[in-house]
Protein backbone atom coordinates (compact mmCIF):
# COMPACT_ATOMS: atom_id res chain seq x y z
CA UNK A 1 0.00 0.00 0.00
CA UNK A 2 3.03 2.18 1.05
CA UNK A 3 4.26 1.87 -2.79
CA UNK A 4 1.28 2.97 -4.24
CA UNK A 5 1.98 6.58 -3.02
CA UNK A 6 3.72 9.18 -4.80
CA UNK A 7 7.27 10.29 -3.55
CA UNK A 8 6.07 13.78 -2.79
CA UNK A 9 3.17 12.50 -0.64
CA UNK A 10 5.37 10.74 1.44
CA UNK A 11 5.90 10.99 4.77
CA UNK A 12 9.08 9.66 6.25
CA UNK A 13 10.04 8.89 9.49
CA UNK A 14 10.94 11.69 12.15
CA UNK A 15 14.58 11.72 12.67
CA UNK A 16 14.53 12.22 8.88
CA UNK A 17 11.63 14.73 8.14
CA UNK A 18 13.47 17.66 10.39
CA UNK A 19 16.86 16.39 9.34
CA UNK A 20 16.48 17.02 5.98
CA UNK A 21 14.30 19.77 6.85
CA UNK A 22 16.60 21.45 8.79
CA UNK A 23 18.94 21.03 5.74
CA UNK A 24 16.94 23.12 3.93
CA UNK A 25 16.32 25.75 6.14
CA UNK A 26 19.52 26.33 6.69
CA UNK A 27 20.25 26.35 2.80
CA UNK A 28 17.70 29.10 2.47
CA UNK A 29 18.44 31.29 6.21
CA UNK A 30 21.23 33.51 4.88
CA UNK A 31 19.17 34.73 2.11
CA UNK A 32 15.80 34.91 4.19
CA UNK A 33 17.24 37.45 7.08
CA UNK A 34 19.47 39.42 4.24
CA UNK A 35 16.57 41.33 2.94
CA UNK A 36 15.00 42.54 6.66
CA UNK A 37 18.58 43.76 7.42
CA UNK A 38 18.73 45.65 4.17
CA UNK A 39 15.39 46.82 4.40
CA UNK A 40 16.04 47.79 8.64
CA UNK A 41 19.37 49.79 7.87
CA UNK A 42 17.66 51.83 5.15
CA UNK A 43 14.46 52.69 7.32
CA UNK A 44 17.15 53.65 9.98
CA UNK A 45 15.33 50.95 12.60
CA UNK A 46 17.39 50.55 15.92
CA UNK A 47 18.41 47.02 16.32
CA UNK A 48 15.51 45.75 18.45
CA UNK A 49 13.15 46.71 15.59
CA UNK A 50 15.46 45.07 13.37
CA UNK A 51 15.58 41.91 15.53
CA UNK A 52 11.55 42.22 15.19
CA UNK A 53 11.62 42.72 11.62
CA UNK A 54 13.64 39.44 11.04
CA UNK A 55 11.82 37.55 13.65
CA UNK A 56 8.55 38.74 11.32
CA UNK A 57 10.22 37.17 8.42
CA UNK A 58 10.82 34.08 9.61
CA UNK A 59 7.70 33.43 10.71
CA UNK A 60 5.89 34.79 8.02
CA UNK A 61 8.19 32.84 5.51
CA UNK A 62 7.39 29.60 7.75
CA UNK A 63 3.76 30.31 7.16
CA UNK A 64 4.17 30.80 3.52
CA UNK A 65 5.80 27.60 3.57
CA UNK A 66 3.21 25.63 5.42
CA UNK A 67 0.45 26.79 2.72
CA UNK A 68 2.43 26.12 -0.28
CA UNK A 69 3.96 22.42 0.81
CA UNK A 70 0.38 21.12 2.47
CA UNK A 71 -2.09 23.45 0.97
CA UNK A 72 -5.72 24.22 1.68
CA UNK A 73 -8.70 24.62 -0.46
CA UNK A 74 -7.61 26.01 -4.08
CA UNK A 75 -4.25 27.58 -2.62
CA UNK A 76 -0.58 25.69 -2.40
CA UNK A 77 1.13 23.62 -5.00
CA UNK A 78 1.67 20.94 -2.55
CA UNK A 79 5.25 19.85 -3.67
CA UNK A 80 8.47 20.67 -1.91
CA UNK A 81 8.77 24.02 -2.03
CA UNK A 82 10.36 26.09 0.63
CA UNK A 83 8.94 29.87 0.27
CA UNK A 84 11.39 32.95 1.16
CA UNK A 85 11.31 36.94 0.64
CA UNK A 86 11.89 37.42 -2.78
CA UNK A 87 15.37 39.94 -3.99
CA UNK A 88 13.48 41.48 -6.78
CA UNK A 89 11.21 43.60 -4.07
CA UNK A 90 14.50 44.90 -2.55
CA UNK A 91 15.15 47.56 -4.57
CA UNK A 92 12.03 49.18 -4.49
CA UNK A 93 11.58 48.46 -1.11
CA UNK A 94 14.98 50.38 -0.25
CA UNK A 95 13.47 53.44 -1.80
CA UNK A 96 9.76 53.13 0.21
CA UNK A 97 12.11 53.13 3.17
CA UNK A 98 13.53 55.70 2.68
CA UNK A 99 10.94 57.96 1.11
CA UNK A 100 7.93 56.92 3.08
CA UNK A 101 9.33 54.34 5.89
CA UNK A 102 7.95 50.88 6.59
CA UNK A 103 4.18 51.92 6.43
CA UNK A 104 4.65 52.41 2.55
CA UNK A 105 5.95 49.01 2.55
CA UNK A 106 3.77 47.24 3.80
CA UNK A 107 0.70 48.58 1.74
CA UNK A 108 2.37 48.15 -1.64
CA UNK A 109 3.07 44.64 -0.66
CA UNK A 110 -0.76 43.95 0.28
CA UNK A 111 -2.04 45.45 -2.87
CA UNK A 112 0.63 43.46 -4.62
CA UNK A 113 -0.44 40.32 -2.83
CA UNK A 114 -3.97 41.23 -3.57
CA UNK A 115 -3.68 41.55 -7.64
CA UNK A 116 -1.06 38.51 -7.42
CA UNK A 117 -3.83 36.32 -6.10
CA UNK A 118 -6.66 37.42 -8.27
CA UNK A 119 -4.41 37.21 -11.26
CA UNK A 120 -3.64 34.24 -10.60
CA UNK A 121 -5.42 31.96 -13.12
CA UNK A 122 -5.12 33.96 -15.87
CA UNK A 123 -1.23 34.78 -15.38
CA UNK A 124 -0.76 31.71 -18.21
CA UNK A 125 -2.00 34.10 -20.66
CA UNK A 126 0.43 36.82 -19.90
CA UNK A 127 3.46 34.54 -19.52
CA UNK A 128 4.37 34.90 -22.91
CA UNK A 129 5.32 38.52 -22.52
CA UNK A 130 8.03 37.85 -19.94
CA UNK A 131 10.19 35.17 -22.31
CA UNK A 132 14.46 34.88 -20.60
CA UNK A 133 15.24 38.39 -22.75
CA UNK A 134 12.93 39.91 -20.60
CA UNK A 135 13.91 38.54 -16.87
CA UNK A 136 17.55 37.58 -17.53
CA UNK A 137 17.58 41.41 -18.05
CA UNK A 138 15.44 41.95 -15.13
CA UNK A 139 17.42 39.90 -12.80
CA UNK A 140 20.34 41.13 -13.95
CA UNK A 141 19.13 44.53 -13.48
CA UNK A 142 18.23 44.01 -9.63
CA UNK A 143 21.87 42.08 -8.96
CA UNK A 144 23.63 45.19 -10.13
CA UNK A 145 21.25 47.40 -8.69
CA UNK A 146 21.65 45.58 -5.23
CA UNK A 147 25.51 45.81 -5.63
CA UNK A 148 26.12 48.83 -4.12
CA UNK A 149 24.54 48.29 -0.90
CA UNK A 150 26.81 45.30 -0.46
CA UNK A 151 29.91 47.69 -0.99
CA UNK A 152 28.51 49.94 1.36
CA UNK A 153 28.15 47.80 3.84
CA UNK A 154 32.06 45.95 3.04
CA UNK A 155 33.51 49.54 3.80
CA UNK A 156 31.26 50.23 7.44
CA UNK A 157 28.12 51.38 5.87
CA UNK A 158 26.81 54.85 5.08
CA UNK A 159 27.73 57.13 7.52
CA UNK A 160 30.00 55.45 9.58
CA UNK A 161 32.92 57.65 10.78
CA UNK A 162 35.42 54.78 9.27
CA UNK A 163 34.17 54.03 6.40
CA UNK A 164 36.52 52.38 4.00
CA UNK A 165 39.03 51.40 7.24
CA UNK A 166 41.29 48.76 6.05
CA UNK A 167 39.81 46.93 9.23
CA UNK A 168 35.99 46.98 7.54
CA UNK A 169 37.65 45.82 4.64
CA UNK A 170 39.74 43.00 5.60
CA UNK A 171 36.61 41.27 7.28
CA UNK A 172 34.60 41.69 4.53
CA UNK A 173 37.95 40.03 2.28
CA UNK A 174 37.76 36.87 5.16
CA UNK A 175 33.90 36.57 4.93
CA UNK A 176 34.12 36.72 1.00
CA UNK A 177 37.48 34.15 0.25
CA UNK A 178 36.00 32.17 3.34
CA UNK A 179 32.39 31.81 0.90
CA UNK A 180 34.70 30.83 -2.30
CA UNK A 181 36.97 28.04 -0.07
CA UNK A 182 33.99 26.57 1.05
CA UNK A 183 32.44 26.30 -2.42
CA UNK A 184 35.69 25.14 -4.29
CA UNK A 185 36.77 22.55 -1.77
CA UNK A 186 33.24 21.53 -0.63
CA UNK A 187 30.42 20.09 -1.95
CA UNK A 188 26.37 19.62 -1.84
CA UNK A 189 25.11 20.39 1.55
CA UNK A 190 28.28 22.72 3.04
CA UNK A 191 28.61 24.50 0.13
CA UNK A 192 25.37 25.10 -0.33
CA UNK A 193 25.60 26.60 3.50
CA UNK A 194 28.66 28.71 2.26
CA UNK A 195 27.15 31.91 2.97
CA UNK A 196 25.99 31.16 6.38
CA UNK A 197 29.70 29.50 7.30
CA UNK A 198 30.95 32.89 5.85
CA UNK A 199 28.65 34.76 8.16
CA UNK A 200 29.82 33.35 11.22
CA UNK A 201 33.35 33.14 10.14
CA UNK A 202 33.44 36.97 9.47
CA UNK A 203 31.36 37.40 13.47
CA UNK A 204 33.81 35.41 14.96
CA UNK A 205 36.92 37.59 13.43
CA UNK A 206 35.07 40.68 13.69
CA UNK A 207 34.51 40.15 18.06
CA UNK A 208 37.94 40.55 18.80
CA UNK A 209 38.40 43.41 16.81
CA UNK A 210 35.45 44.93 18.52
CA UNK A 211 33.52 45.53 15.96
CA UNK A 212 30.44 43.02 17.14
CA UNK A 213 28.22 45.12 19.58
CA UNK A 214 25.36 42.52 21.68
CA UNK A 215 24.22 45.04 23.38
CA UNK A 216 20.50 44.36 23.48
CA UNK A 217 20.64 40.41 23.63
CA UNK A 218 20.50 39.99 27.28
CA UNK A 219 17.08 42.69 27.09
CA UNK A 220 15.49 40.51 24.15
CA UNK A 221 12.97 38.04 25.62
CA UNK A 222 13.57 34.83 24.94
CA UNK A 223 10.08 34.46 23.60
CA UNK A 224 8.66 36.95 21.80
CA UNK A 225 4.80 37.12 19.29
CA UNK A 226 4.72 39.06 15.81
CA UNK A 227 1.75 41.14 16.13
CA UNK A 228 0.54 42.60 12.81
CA UNK A 229 1.33 46.06 11.77
CA UNK A 230 3.74 46.53 14.55
CA UNK A 231 5.05 49.84 12.81
CA UNK A 232 1.58 51.58 12.31
CA UNK A 233 -0.95 50.93 9.83
CA UNK A 234 -0.30 50.54 5.89
CA UNK A 235 -0.31 53.49 3.97
CA UNK A 236 -1.05 53.15 0.14
CA UNK A 237 1.12 54.77 -2.24
CA UNK A 238 0.00 54.93 -6.05
CA UNK A 239 3.86 55.03 -7.22
CA UNK A 240 4.84 52.33 -4.48
CA UNK A 241 2.07 49.89 -5.73
CA UNK A 242 2.83 50.20 -9.00
CA UNK A 243 5.94 49.48 -8.36
CA UNK A 244 5.29 46.56 -6.23
CA UNK A 245 3.27 45.11 -8.48
CA UNK A 246 6.12 44.74 -11.49
CA UNK A 247 7.73 43.52 -8.79
CA UNK A 248 5.39 40.68 -8.75
CA UNK A 249 4.78 40.15 -11.97
CA UNK A 250 8.56 39.36 -12.26
CA UNK A 251 8.08 37.37 -9.50
CA UNK A 252 5.31 35.22 -10.68
CA UNK A 253 7.43 34.58 -13.41
CA UNK A 254 10.01 32.98 -11.65
CA UNK A 255 7.94 31.12 -9.22
CA UNK A 256 6.34 29.52 -12.25
CA UNK A 257 10.07 28.58 -13.32
CA UNK A 258 10.37 27.12 -10.08
CA UNK A 259 7.36 25.01 -9.87
CA UNK A 260 7.73 23.83 -13.40
CA UNK A 261 11.65 22.68 -12.65
CA UNK A 262 10.52 21.20 -9.44
CA UNK A 263 7.56 19.26 -11.03
CA UNK A 264 10.27 17.66 -13.28
CA UNK A 265 12.57 16.31 -10.84
CA UNK A 266 9.89 14.96 -8.42
CA UNK A 267 7.94 13.38 -11.50
CA UNK A 268 4.71 15.66 -10.90
CA UNK A 269 3.03 16.76 -13.75
CA UNK A 270 2.55 20.93 -13.27
CA UNK A 271 -1.20 22.13 -15.23
CA UNK A 272 -2.65 25.02 -15.00
CA UNK A 273 -4.40 23.95 -12.17
CA UNK A 274 -1.63 23.12 -10.07
CA UNK A 275 0.42 26.43 -11.66
CA UNK A 276 -2.15 28.81 -10.13
CA UNK A 277 -2.91 27.17 -6.50
CA UNK A 278 0.78 27.58 -6.34
CA UNK A 279 0.49 31.38 -7.85
CA UNK A 280 -2.25 31.99 -5.28
CA UNK A 281 -0.05 30.91 -2.59
CA UNK A 282 2.25 33.58 -3.30
CA UNK A 283 -0.58 36.19 -3.31
CA UNK A 284 -1.72 34.92 0.09
CA UNK A 285 1.55 34.74 1.89
CA UNK A 286 2.59 38.22 0.17
CA UNK A 287 -0.69 39.54 1.44
CA UNK A 288 -0.07 38.23 4.99
CA UNK A 289 3.30 39.59 4.98
CA UNK A 290 2.25 43.03 4.48
CA UNK A 291 0.12 42.76 7.86
CA UNK A 292 2.82 40.69 9.41
CA UNK A 293 5.09 43.20 9.10
CA UNK A 294 7.28 40.82 6.44
CA UNK A 295 7.69 41.50 2.90
CA UNK A 296 6.69 39.37 -0.59
CA UNK A 297 6.97 35.57 -1.24
CA UNK A 298 8.24 33.42 -3.84
CA UNK A 299 9.72 29.61 -4.50
CA UNK A 300 13.35 29.69 -3.19
CA UNK A 301 15.60 28.72 -5.98
CA UNK A 302 18.58 27.33 -4.21
CA UNK A 303 16.23 24.99 -2.10
CA UNK A 304 14.86 23.64 -5.65
CA UNK A 305 18.60 22.65 -6.84
CA UNK A 306 18.63 20.92 -3.09
CA UNK A 307 15.69 18.77 -4.26
CA UNK A 308 17.51 17.82 -7.41
CA UNK A 309 21.17 17.36 -5.30
CA UNK A 310 19.75 15.36 -2.55
CA UNK A 311 16.89 13.17 -4.52
CA UNK A 312 14.22 13.84 -1.47
CA UNK A 313 10.78 14.54 -3.03
CA UNK A 314 8.70 14.30 -0.01
CA UNK A 315 6.46 17.51 0.26
CA UNK A 316 6.11 16.75 4.45
CA UNK A 317 10.10 17.40 4.81
CA UNK A 318 9.74 21.17 3.13
CA UNK A 319 6.67 21.06 5.65
CA UNK A 320 8.90 20.67 8.64
CA UNK A 321 10.71 23.57 7.37
CA UNK A 322 8.03 25.73 7.78
CA UNK A 323 7.62 24.54 10.94
CA UNK A 324 11.29 24.94 11.96
CA UNK A 325 11.18 28.96 10.48
CA UNK A 326 7.74 29.39 12.20
CA UNK A 327 9.92 28.19 15.64
CA UNK A 328 12.50 30.71 15.09
CA UNK A 329 10.44 33.88 14.25
CA UNK A 330 9.09 33.32 17.94
CA UNK A 331 12.88 33.82 19.39
CA UNK A 332 13.80 37.63 19.38
CA UNK A 333 17.26 36.76 21.34
CA UNK A 334 17.88 34.55 18.10
CA UNK A 335 17.11 37.66 16.08
CA UNK A 336 18.70 40.09 18.24
CA UNK A 337 22.31 38.41 17.49
CA UNK A 338 21.51 38.32 14.25
CA UNK A 339 21.03 41.84 13.65
CA UNK A 340 24.20 42.47 15.72
CA UNK A 341 25.86 40.99 12.33
CA UNK A 342 28.36 44.02 11.61
CA UNK A 343 27.61 45.84 8.41
CA UNK A 344 31.54 44.83 7.07
CA UNK A 345 30.52 41.01 7.77
CA UNK A 346 27.19 41.50 5.93
CA UNK A 347 29.75 43.46 2.73
CA UNK A 348 31.25 40.17 1.92
CA UNK A 349 28.69 38.24 2.32
CA UNK A 350 26.27 41.14 0.54
CA UNK A 351 29.41 41.08 -2.79
CA UNK A 352 28.75 37.56 -3.09
CA UNK A 353 24.69 37.05 -2.40
CA UNK A 354 24.09 40.14 -5.05
CA UNK A 355 26.63 39.26 -7.32
CA UNK A 356 25.01 35.75 -7.79
CA UNK A 357 21.81 37.48 -8.65
CA UNK A 358 23.37 39.44 -11.25
CA UNK A 359 25.09 36.59 -12.39
CA UNK A 360 21.74 34.64 -12.69
CA UNK A 361 20.16 37.10 -14.56
CA UNK A 362 23.36 36.88 -17.34
CA UNK A 363 22.96 32.94 -17.39
CA UNK A 364 19.39 33.69 -17.82
CA UNK A 365 20.07 35.73 -20.88
CA UNK A 366 22.82 33.13 -22.32
CA UNK A 367 19.69 30.55 -23.42
CA UNK A 368 18.70 34.27 -25.75
CA UNK A 369 19.32 33.42 -29.24
CA UNK A 370 21.13 36.62 -29.96
CA UNK A 371 22.15 35.91 -33.95
CA UNK A 372 18.94 34.92 -35.18
CA UNK A 373 16.73 37.21 -33.82
CA UNK A 374 19.28 40.53 -33.23
CA UNK A 375 16.66 42.55 -31.88
CA UNK A 376 17.47 40.93 -28.36
CA UNK A 377 20.55 43.08 -28.15
CA UNK A 378 18.66 45.70 -27.91
CA UNK A 379 15.94 44.90 -25.41
CA UNK A 380 18.80 43.73 -22.87
CA UNK A 381 21.02 47.11 -23.80
CA UNK A 382 18.34 49.35 -23.46
CA UNK A 383 16.20 48.04 -20.62
CA UNK A 384 19.51 47.41 -18.40
CA UNK A 385 20.81 50.99 -19.31
CA UNK A 386 17.36 52.24 -18.23
CA UNK A 387 17.74 50.29 -15.30
CA UNK A 388 20.60 51.52 -14.33
CA UNK A 389 19.05 55.64 -14.81
CA UNK A 390 18.99 55.40 -10.68
CA UNK A 391 22.28 54.06 -9.55
CA UNK A 392 23.97 56.15 -11.76
CA UNK A 393 22.12 59.23 -11.62
CA UNK A 394 19.90 59.34 -8.71
CA UNK A 395 19.06 62.86 -9.46
CA UNK A 396 18.07 62.44 -13.35
CA UNK A 397 14.34 62.41 -12.70
CA UNK A 398 14.18 64.61 -9.37
CA UNK A 399 11.96 67.36 -11.96
CA UNK A 400 9.19 64.98 -12.72
CA UNK A 401 6.33 64.78 -10.34
CA UNK A 402 5.92 63.38 -6.58
CA UNK A 403 3.65 61.11 -7.07
CA UNK A 404 6.03 59.14 -9.81
CA UNK A 405 9.30 59.51 -7.40
CA UNK A 406 8.67 55.73 -6.22
CA UNK A 407 8.44 54.05 -9.81
CA UNK A 408 11.12 56.15 -11.36
CA UNK A 409 13.57 55.68 -8.54
CA UNK A 410 13.30 51.91 -9.09
CA UNK A 411 15.45 50.26 -11.45
CA UNK A 412 13.64 47.44 -11.45
CA UNK A 413 10.78 49.20 -12.40
CA UNK A 414 12.38 51.18 -14.95
CA UNK A 415 14.29 48.14 -16.78
CA UNK A 416 10.95 45.79 -16.29
CA UNK A 417 8.56 47.82 -18.43
CA UNK A 418 11.43 48.99 -20.51
CA UNK A 419 12.21 44.90 -21.08
CA UNK A 420 8.50 44.13 -21.47
CA UNK A 421 7.37 47.24 -23.75
CA UNK A 422 10.71 46.27 -26.16
CA UNK A 423 9.89 42.71 -26.29
CA UNK A 424 6.66 43.03 -27.32
CA UNK A 425 7.54 46.05 -30.31
CA UNK A 426 10.29 43.72 -31.21
CA UNK A 427 8.83 40.23 -31.11
CA UNK A 428 5.25 39.87 -30.37
CA UNK A 429 5.32 37.06 -27.71
CA UNK A 430 6.09 33.69 -27.61
CA UNK A 431 4.07 30.67 -27.58
CA UNK A 432 3.72 29.79 -23.82
CA UNK A 433 4.58 26.43 -23.98
CA UNK A 434 8.20 27.43 -25.18
CA UNK A 435 8.62 29.94 -22.23
CA UNK A 436 6.88 27.09 -19.72
CA UNK A 437 10.08 24.75 -21.08
CA UNK A 438 12.94 27.53 -20.80
CA UNK A 439 11.51 28.92 -17.62
CA UNK A 440 11.73 25.05 -16.38
CA UNK A 441 15.14 24.50 -17.57
CA UNK A 442 16.35 27.92 -15.97
CA UNK A 443 15.22 27.41 -12.57
CA UNK A 444 16.53 23.89 -12.75
CA UNK A 445 20.18 25.05 -12.86
CA UNK A 446 19.98 27.46 -10.34
CA UNK A 447 20.95 26.55 -6.81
Amino acid sequence: MGNAKHPVDEILPGGKLFLYGLQHVLAMYAGAVAVPLIIAAAAGLTKAQTAFLINADLFTCGLATLLQTLGIWKLGIRLPVIQGVTFAAVTPMVMMAKSGGMMTIFGSVIVAGFVTFIIAPFFSKLLRFFPPVVTGSVITVIGVSLLPVGVNWAAGGVGSKDYGSLTFLAVAGIVLISILLINKYFKGFIANIAVLLGLMIGMIVAMPLGLVSFSGVREASWIGIDTPFFFGLPTFDIGAIIAMILVMLVVMVESTGDFLAIGEMVDKKIGEEELTRGLRADGLATMLGGVLNAFPYTAFAQNVGLVGLTGVKSRYVVAVSGLILTAMGLFPKLATIIASLPNAVLGGAGIAMFGIVAASGIKTLSKVDFDKNPHNLFIVAISVGIGLIPLVAPDFFKLFPSWSQTVLHSGITLGSITAIILNAFFNGGASEDDIKKELASNAGIEG
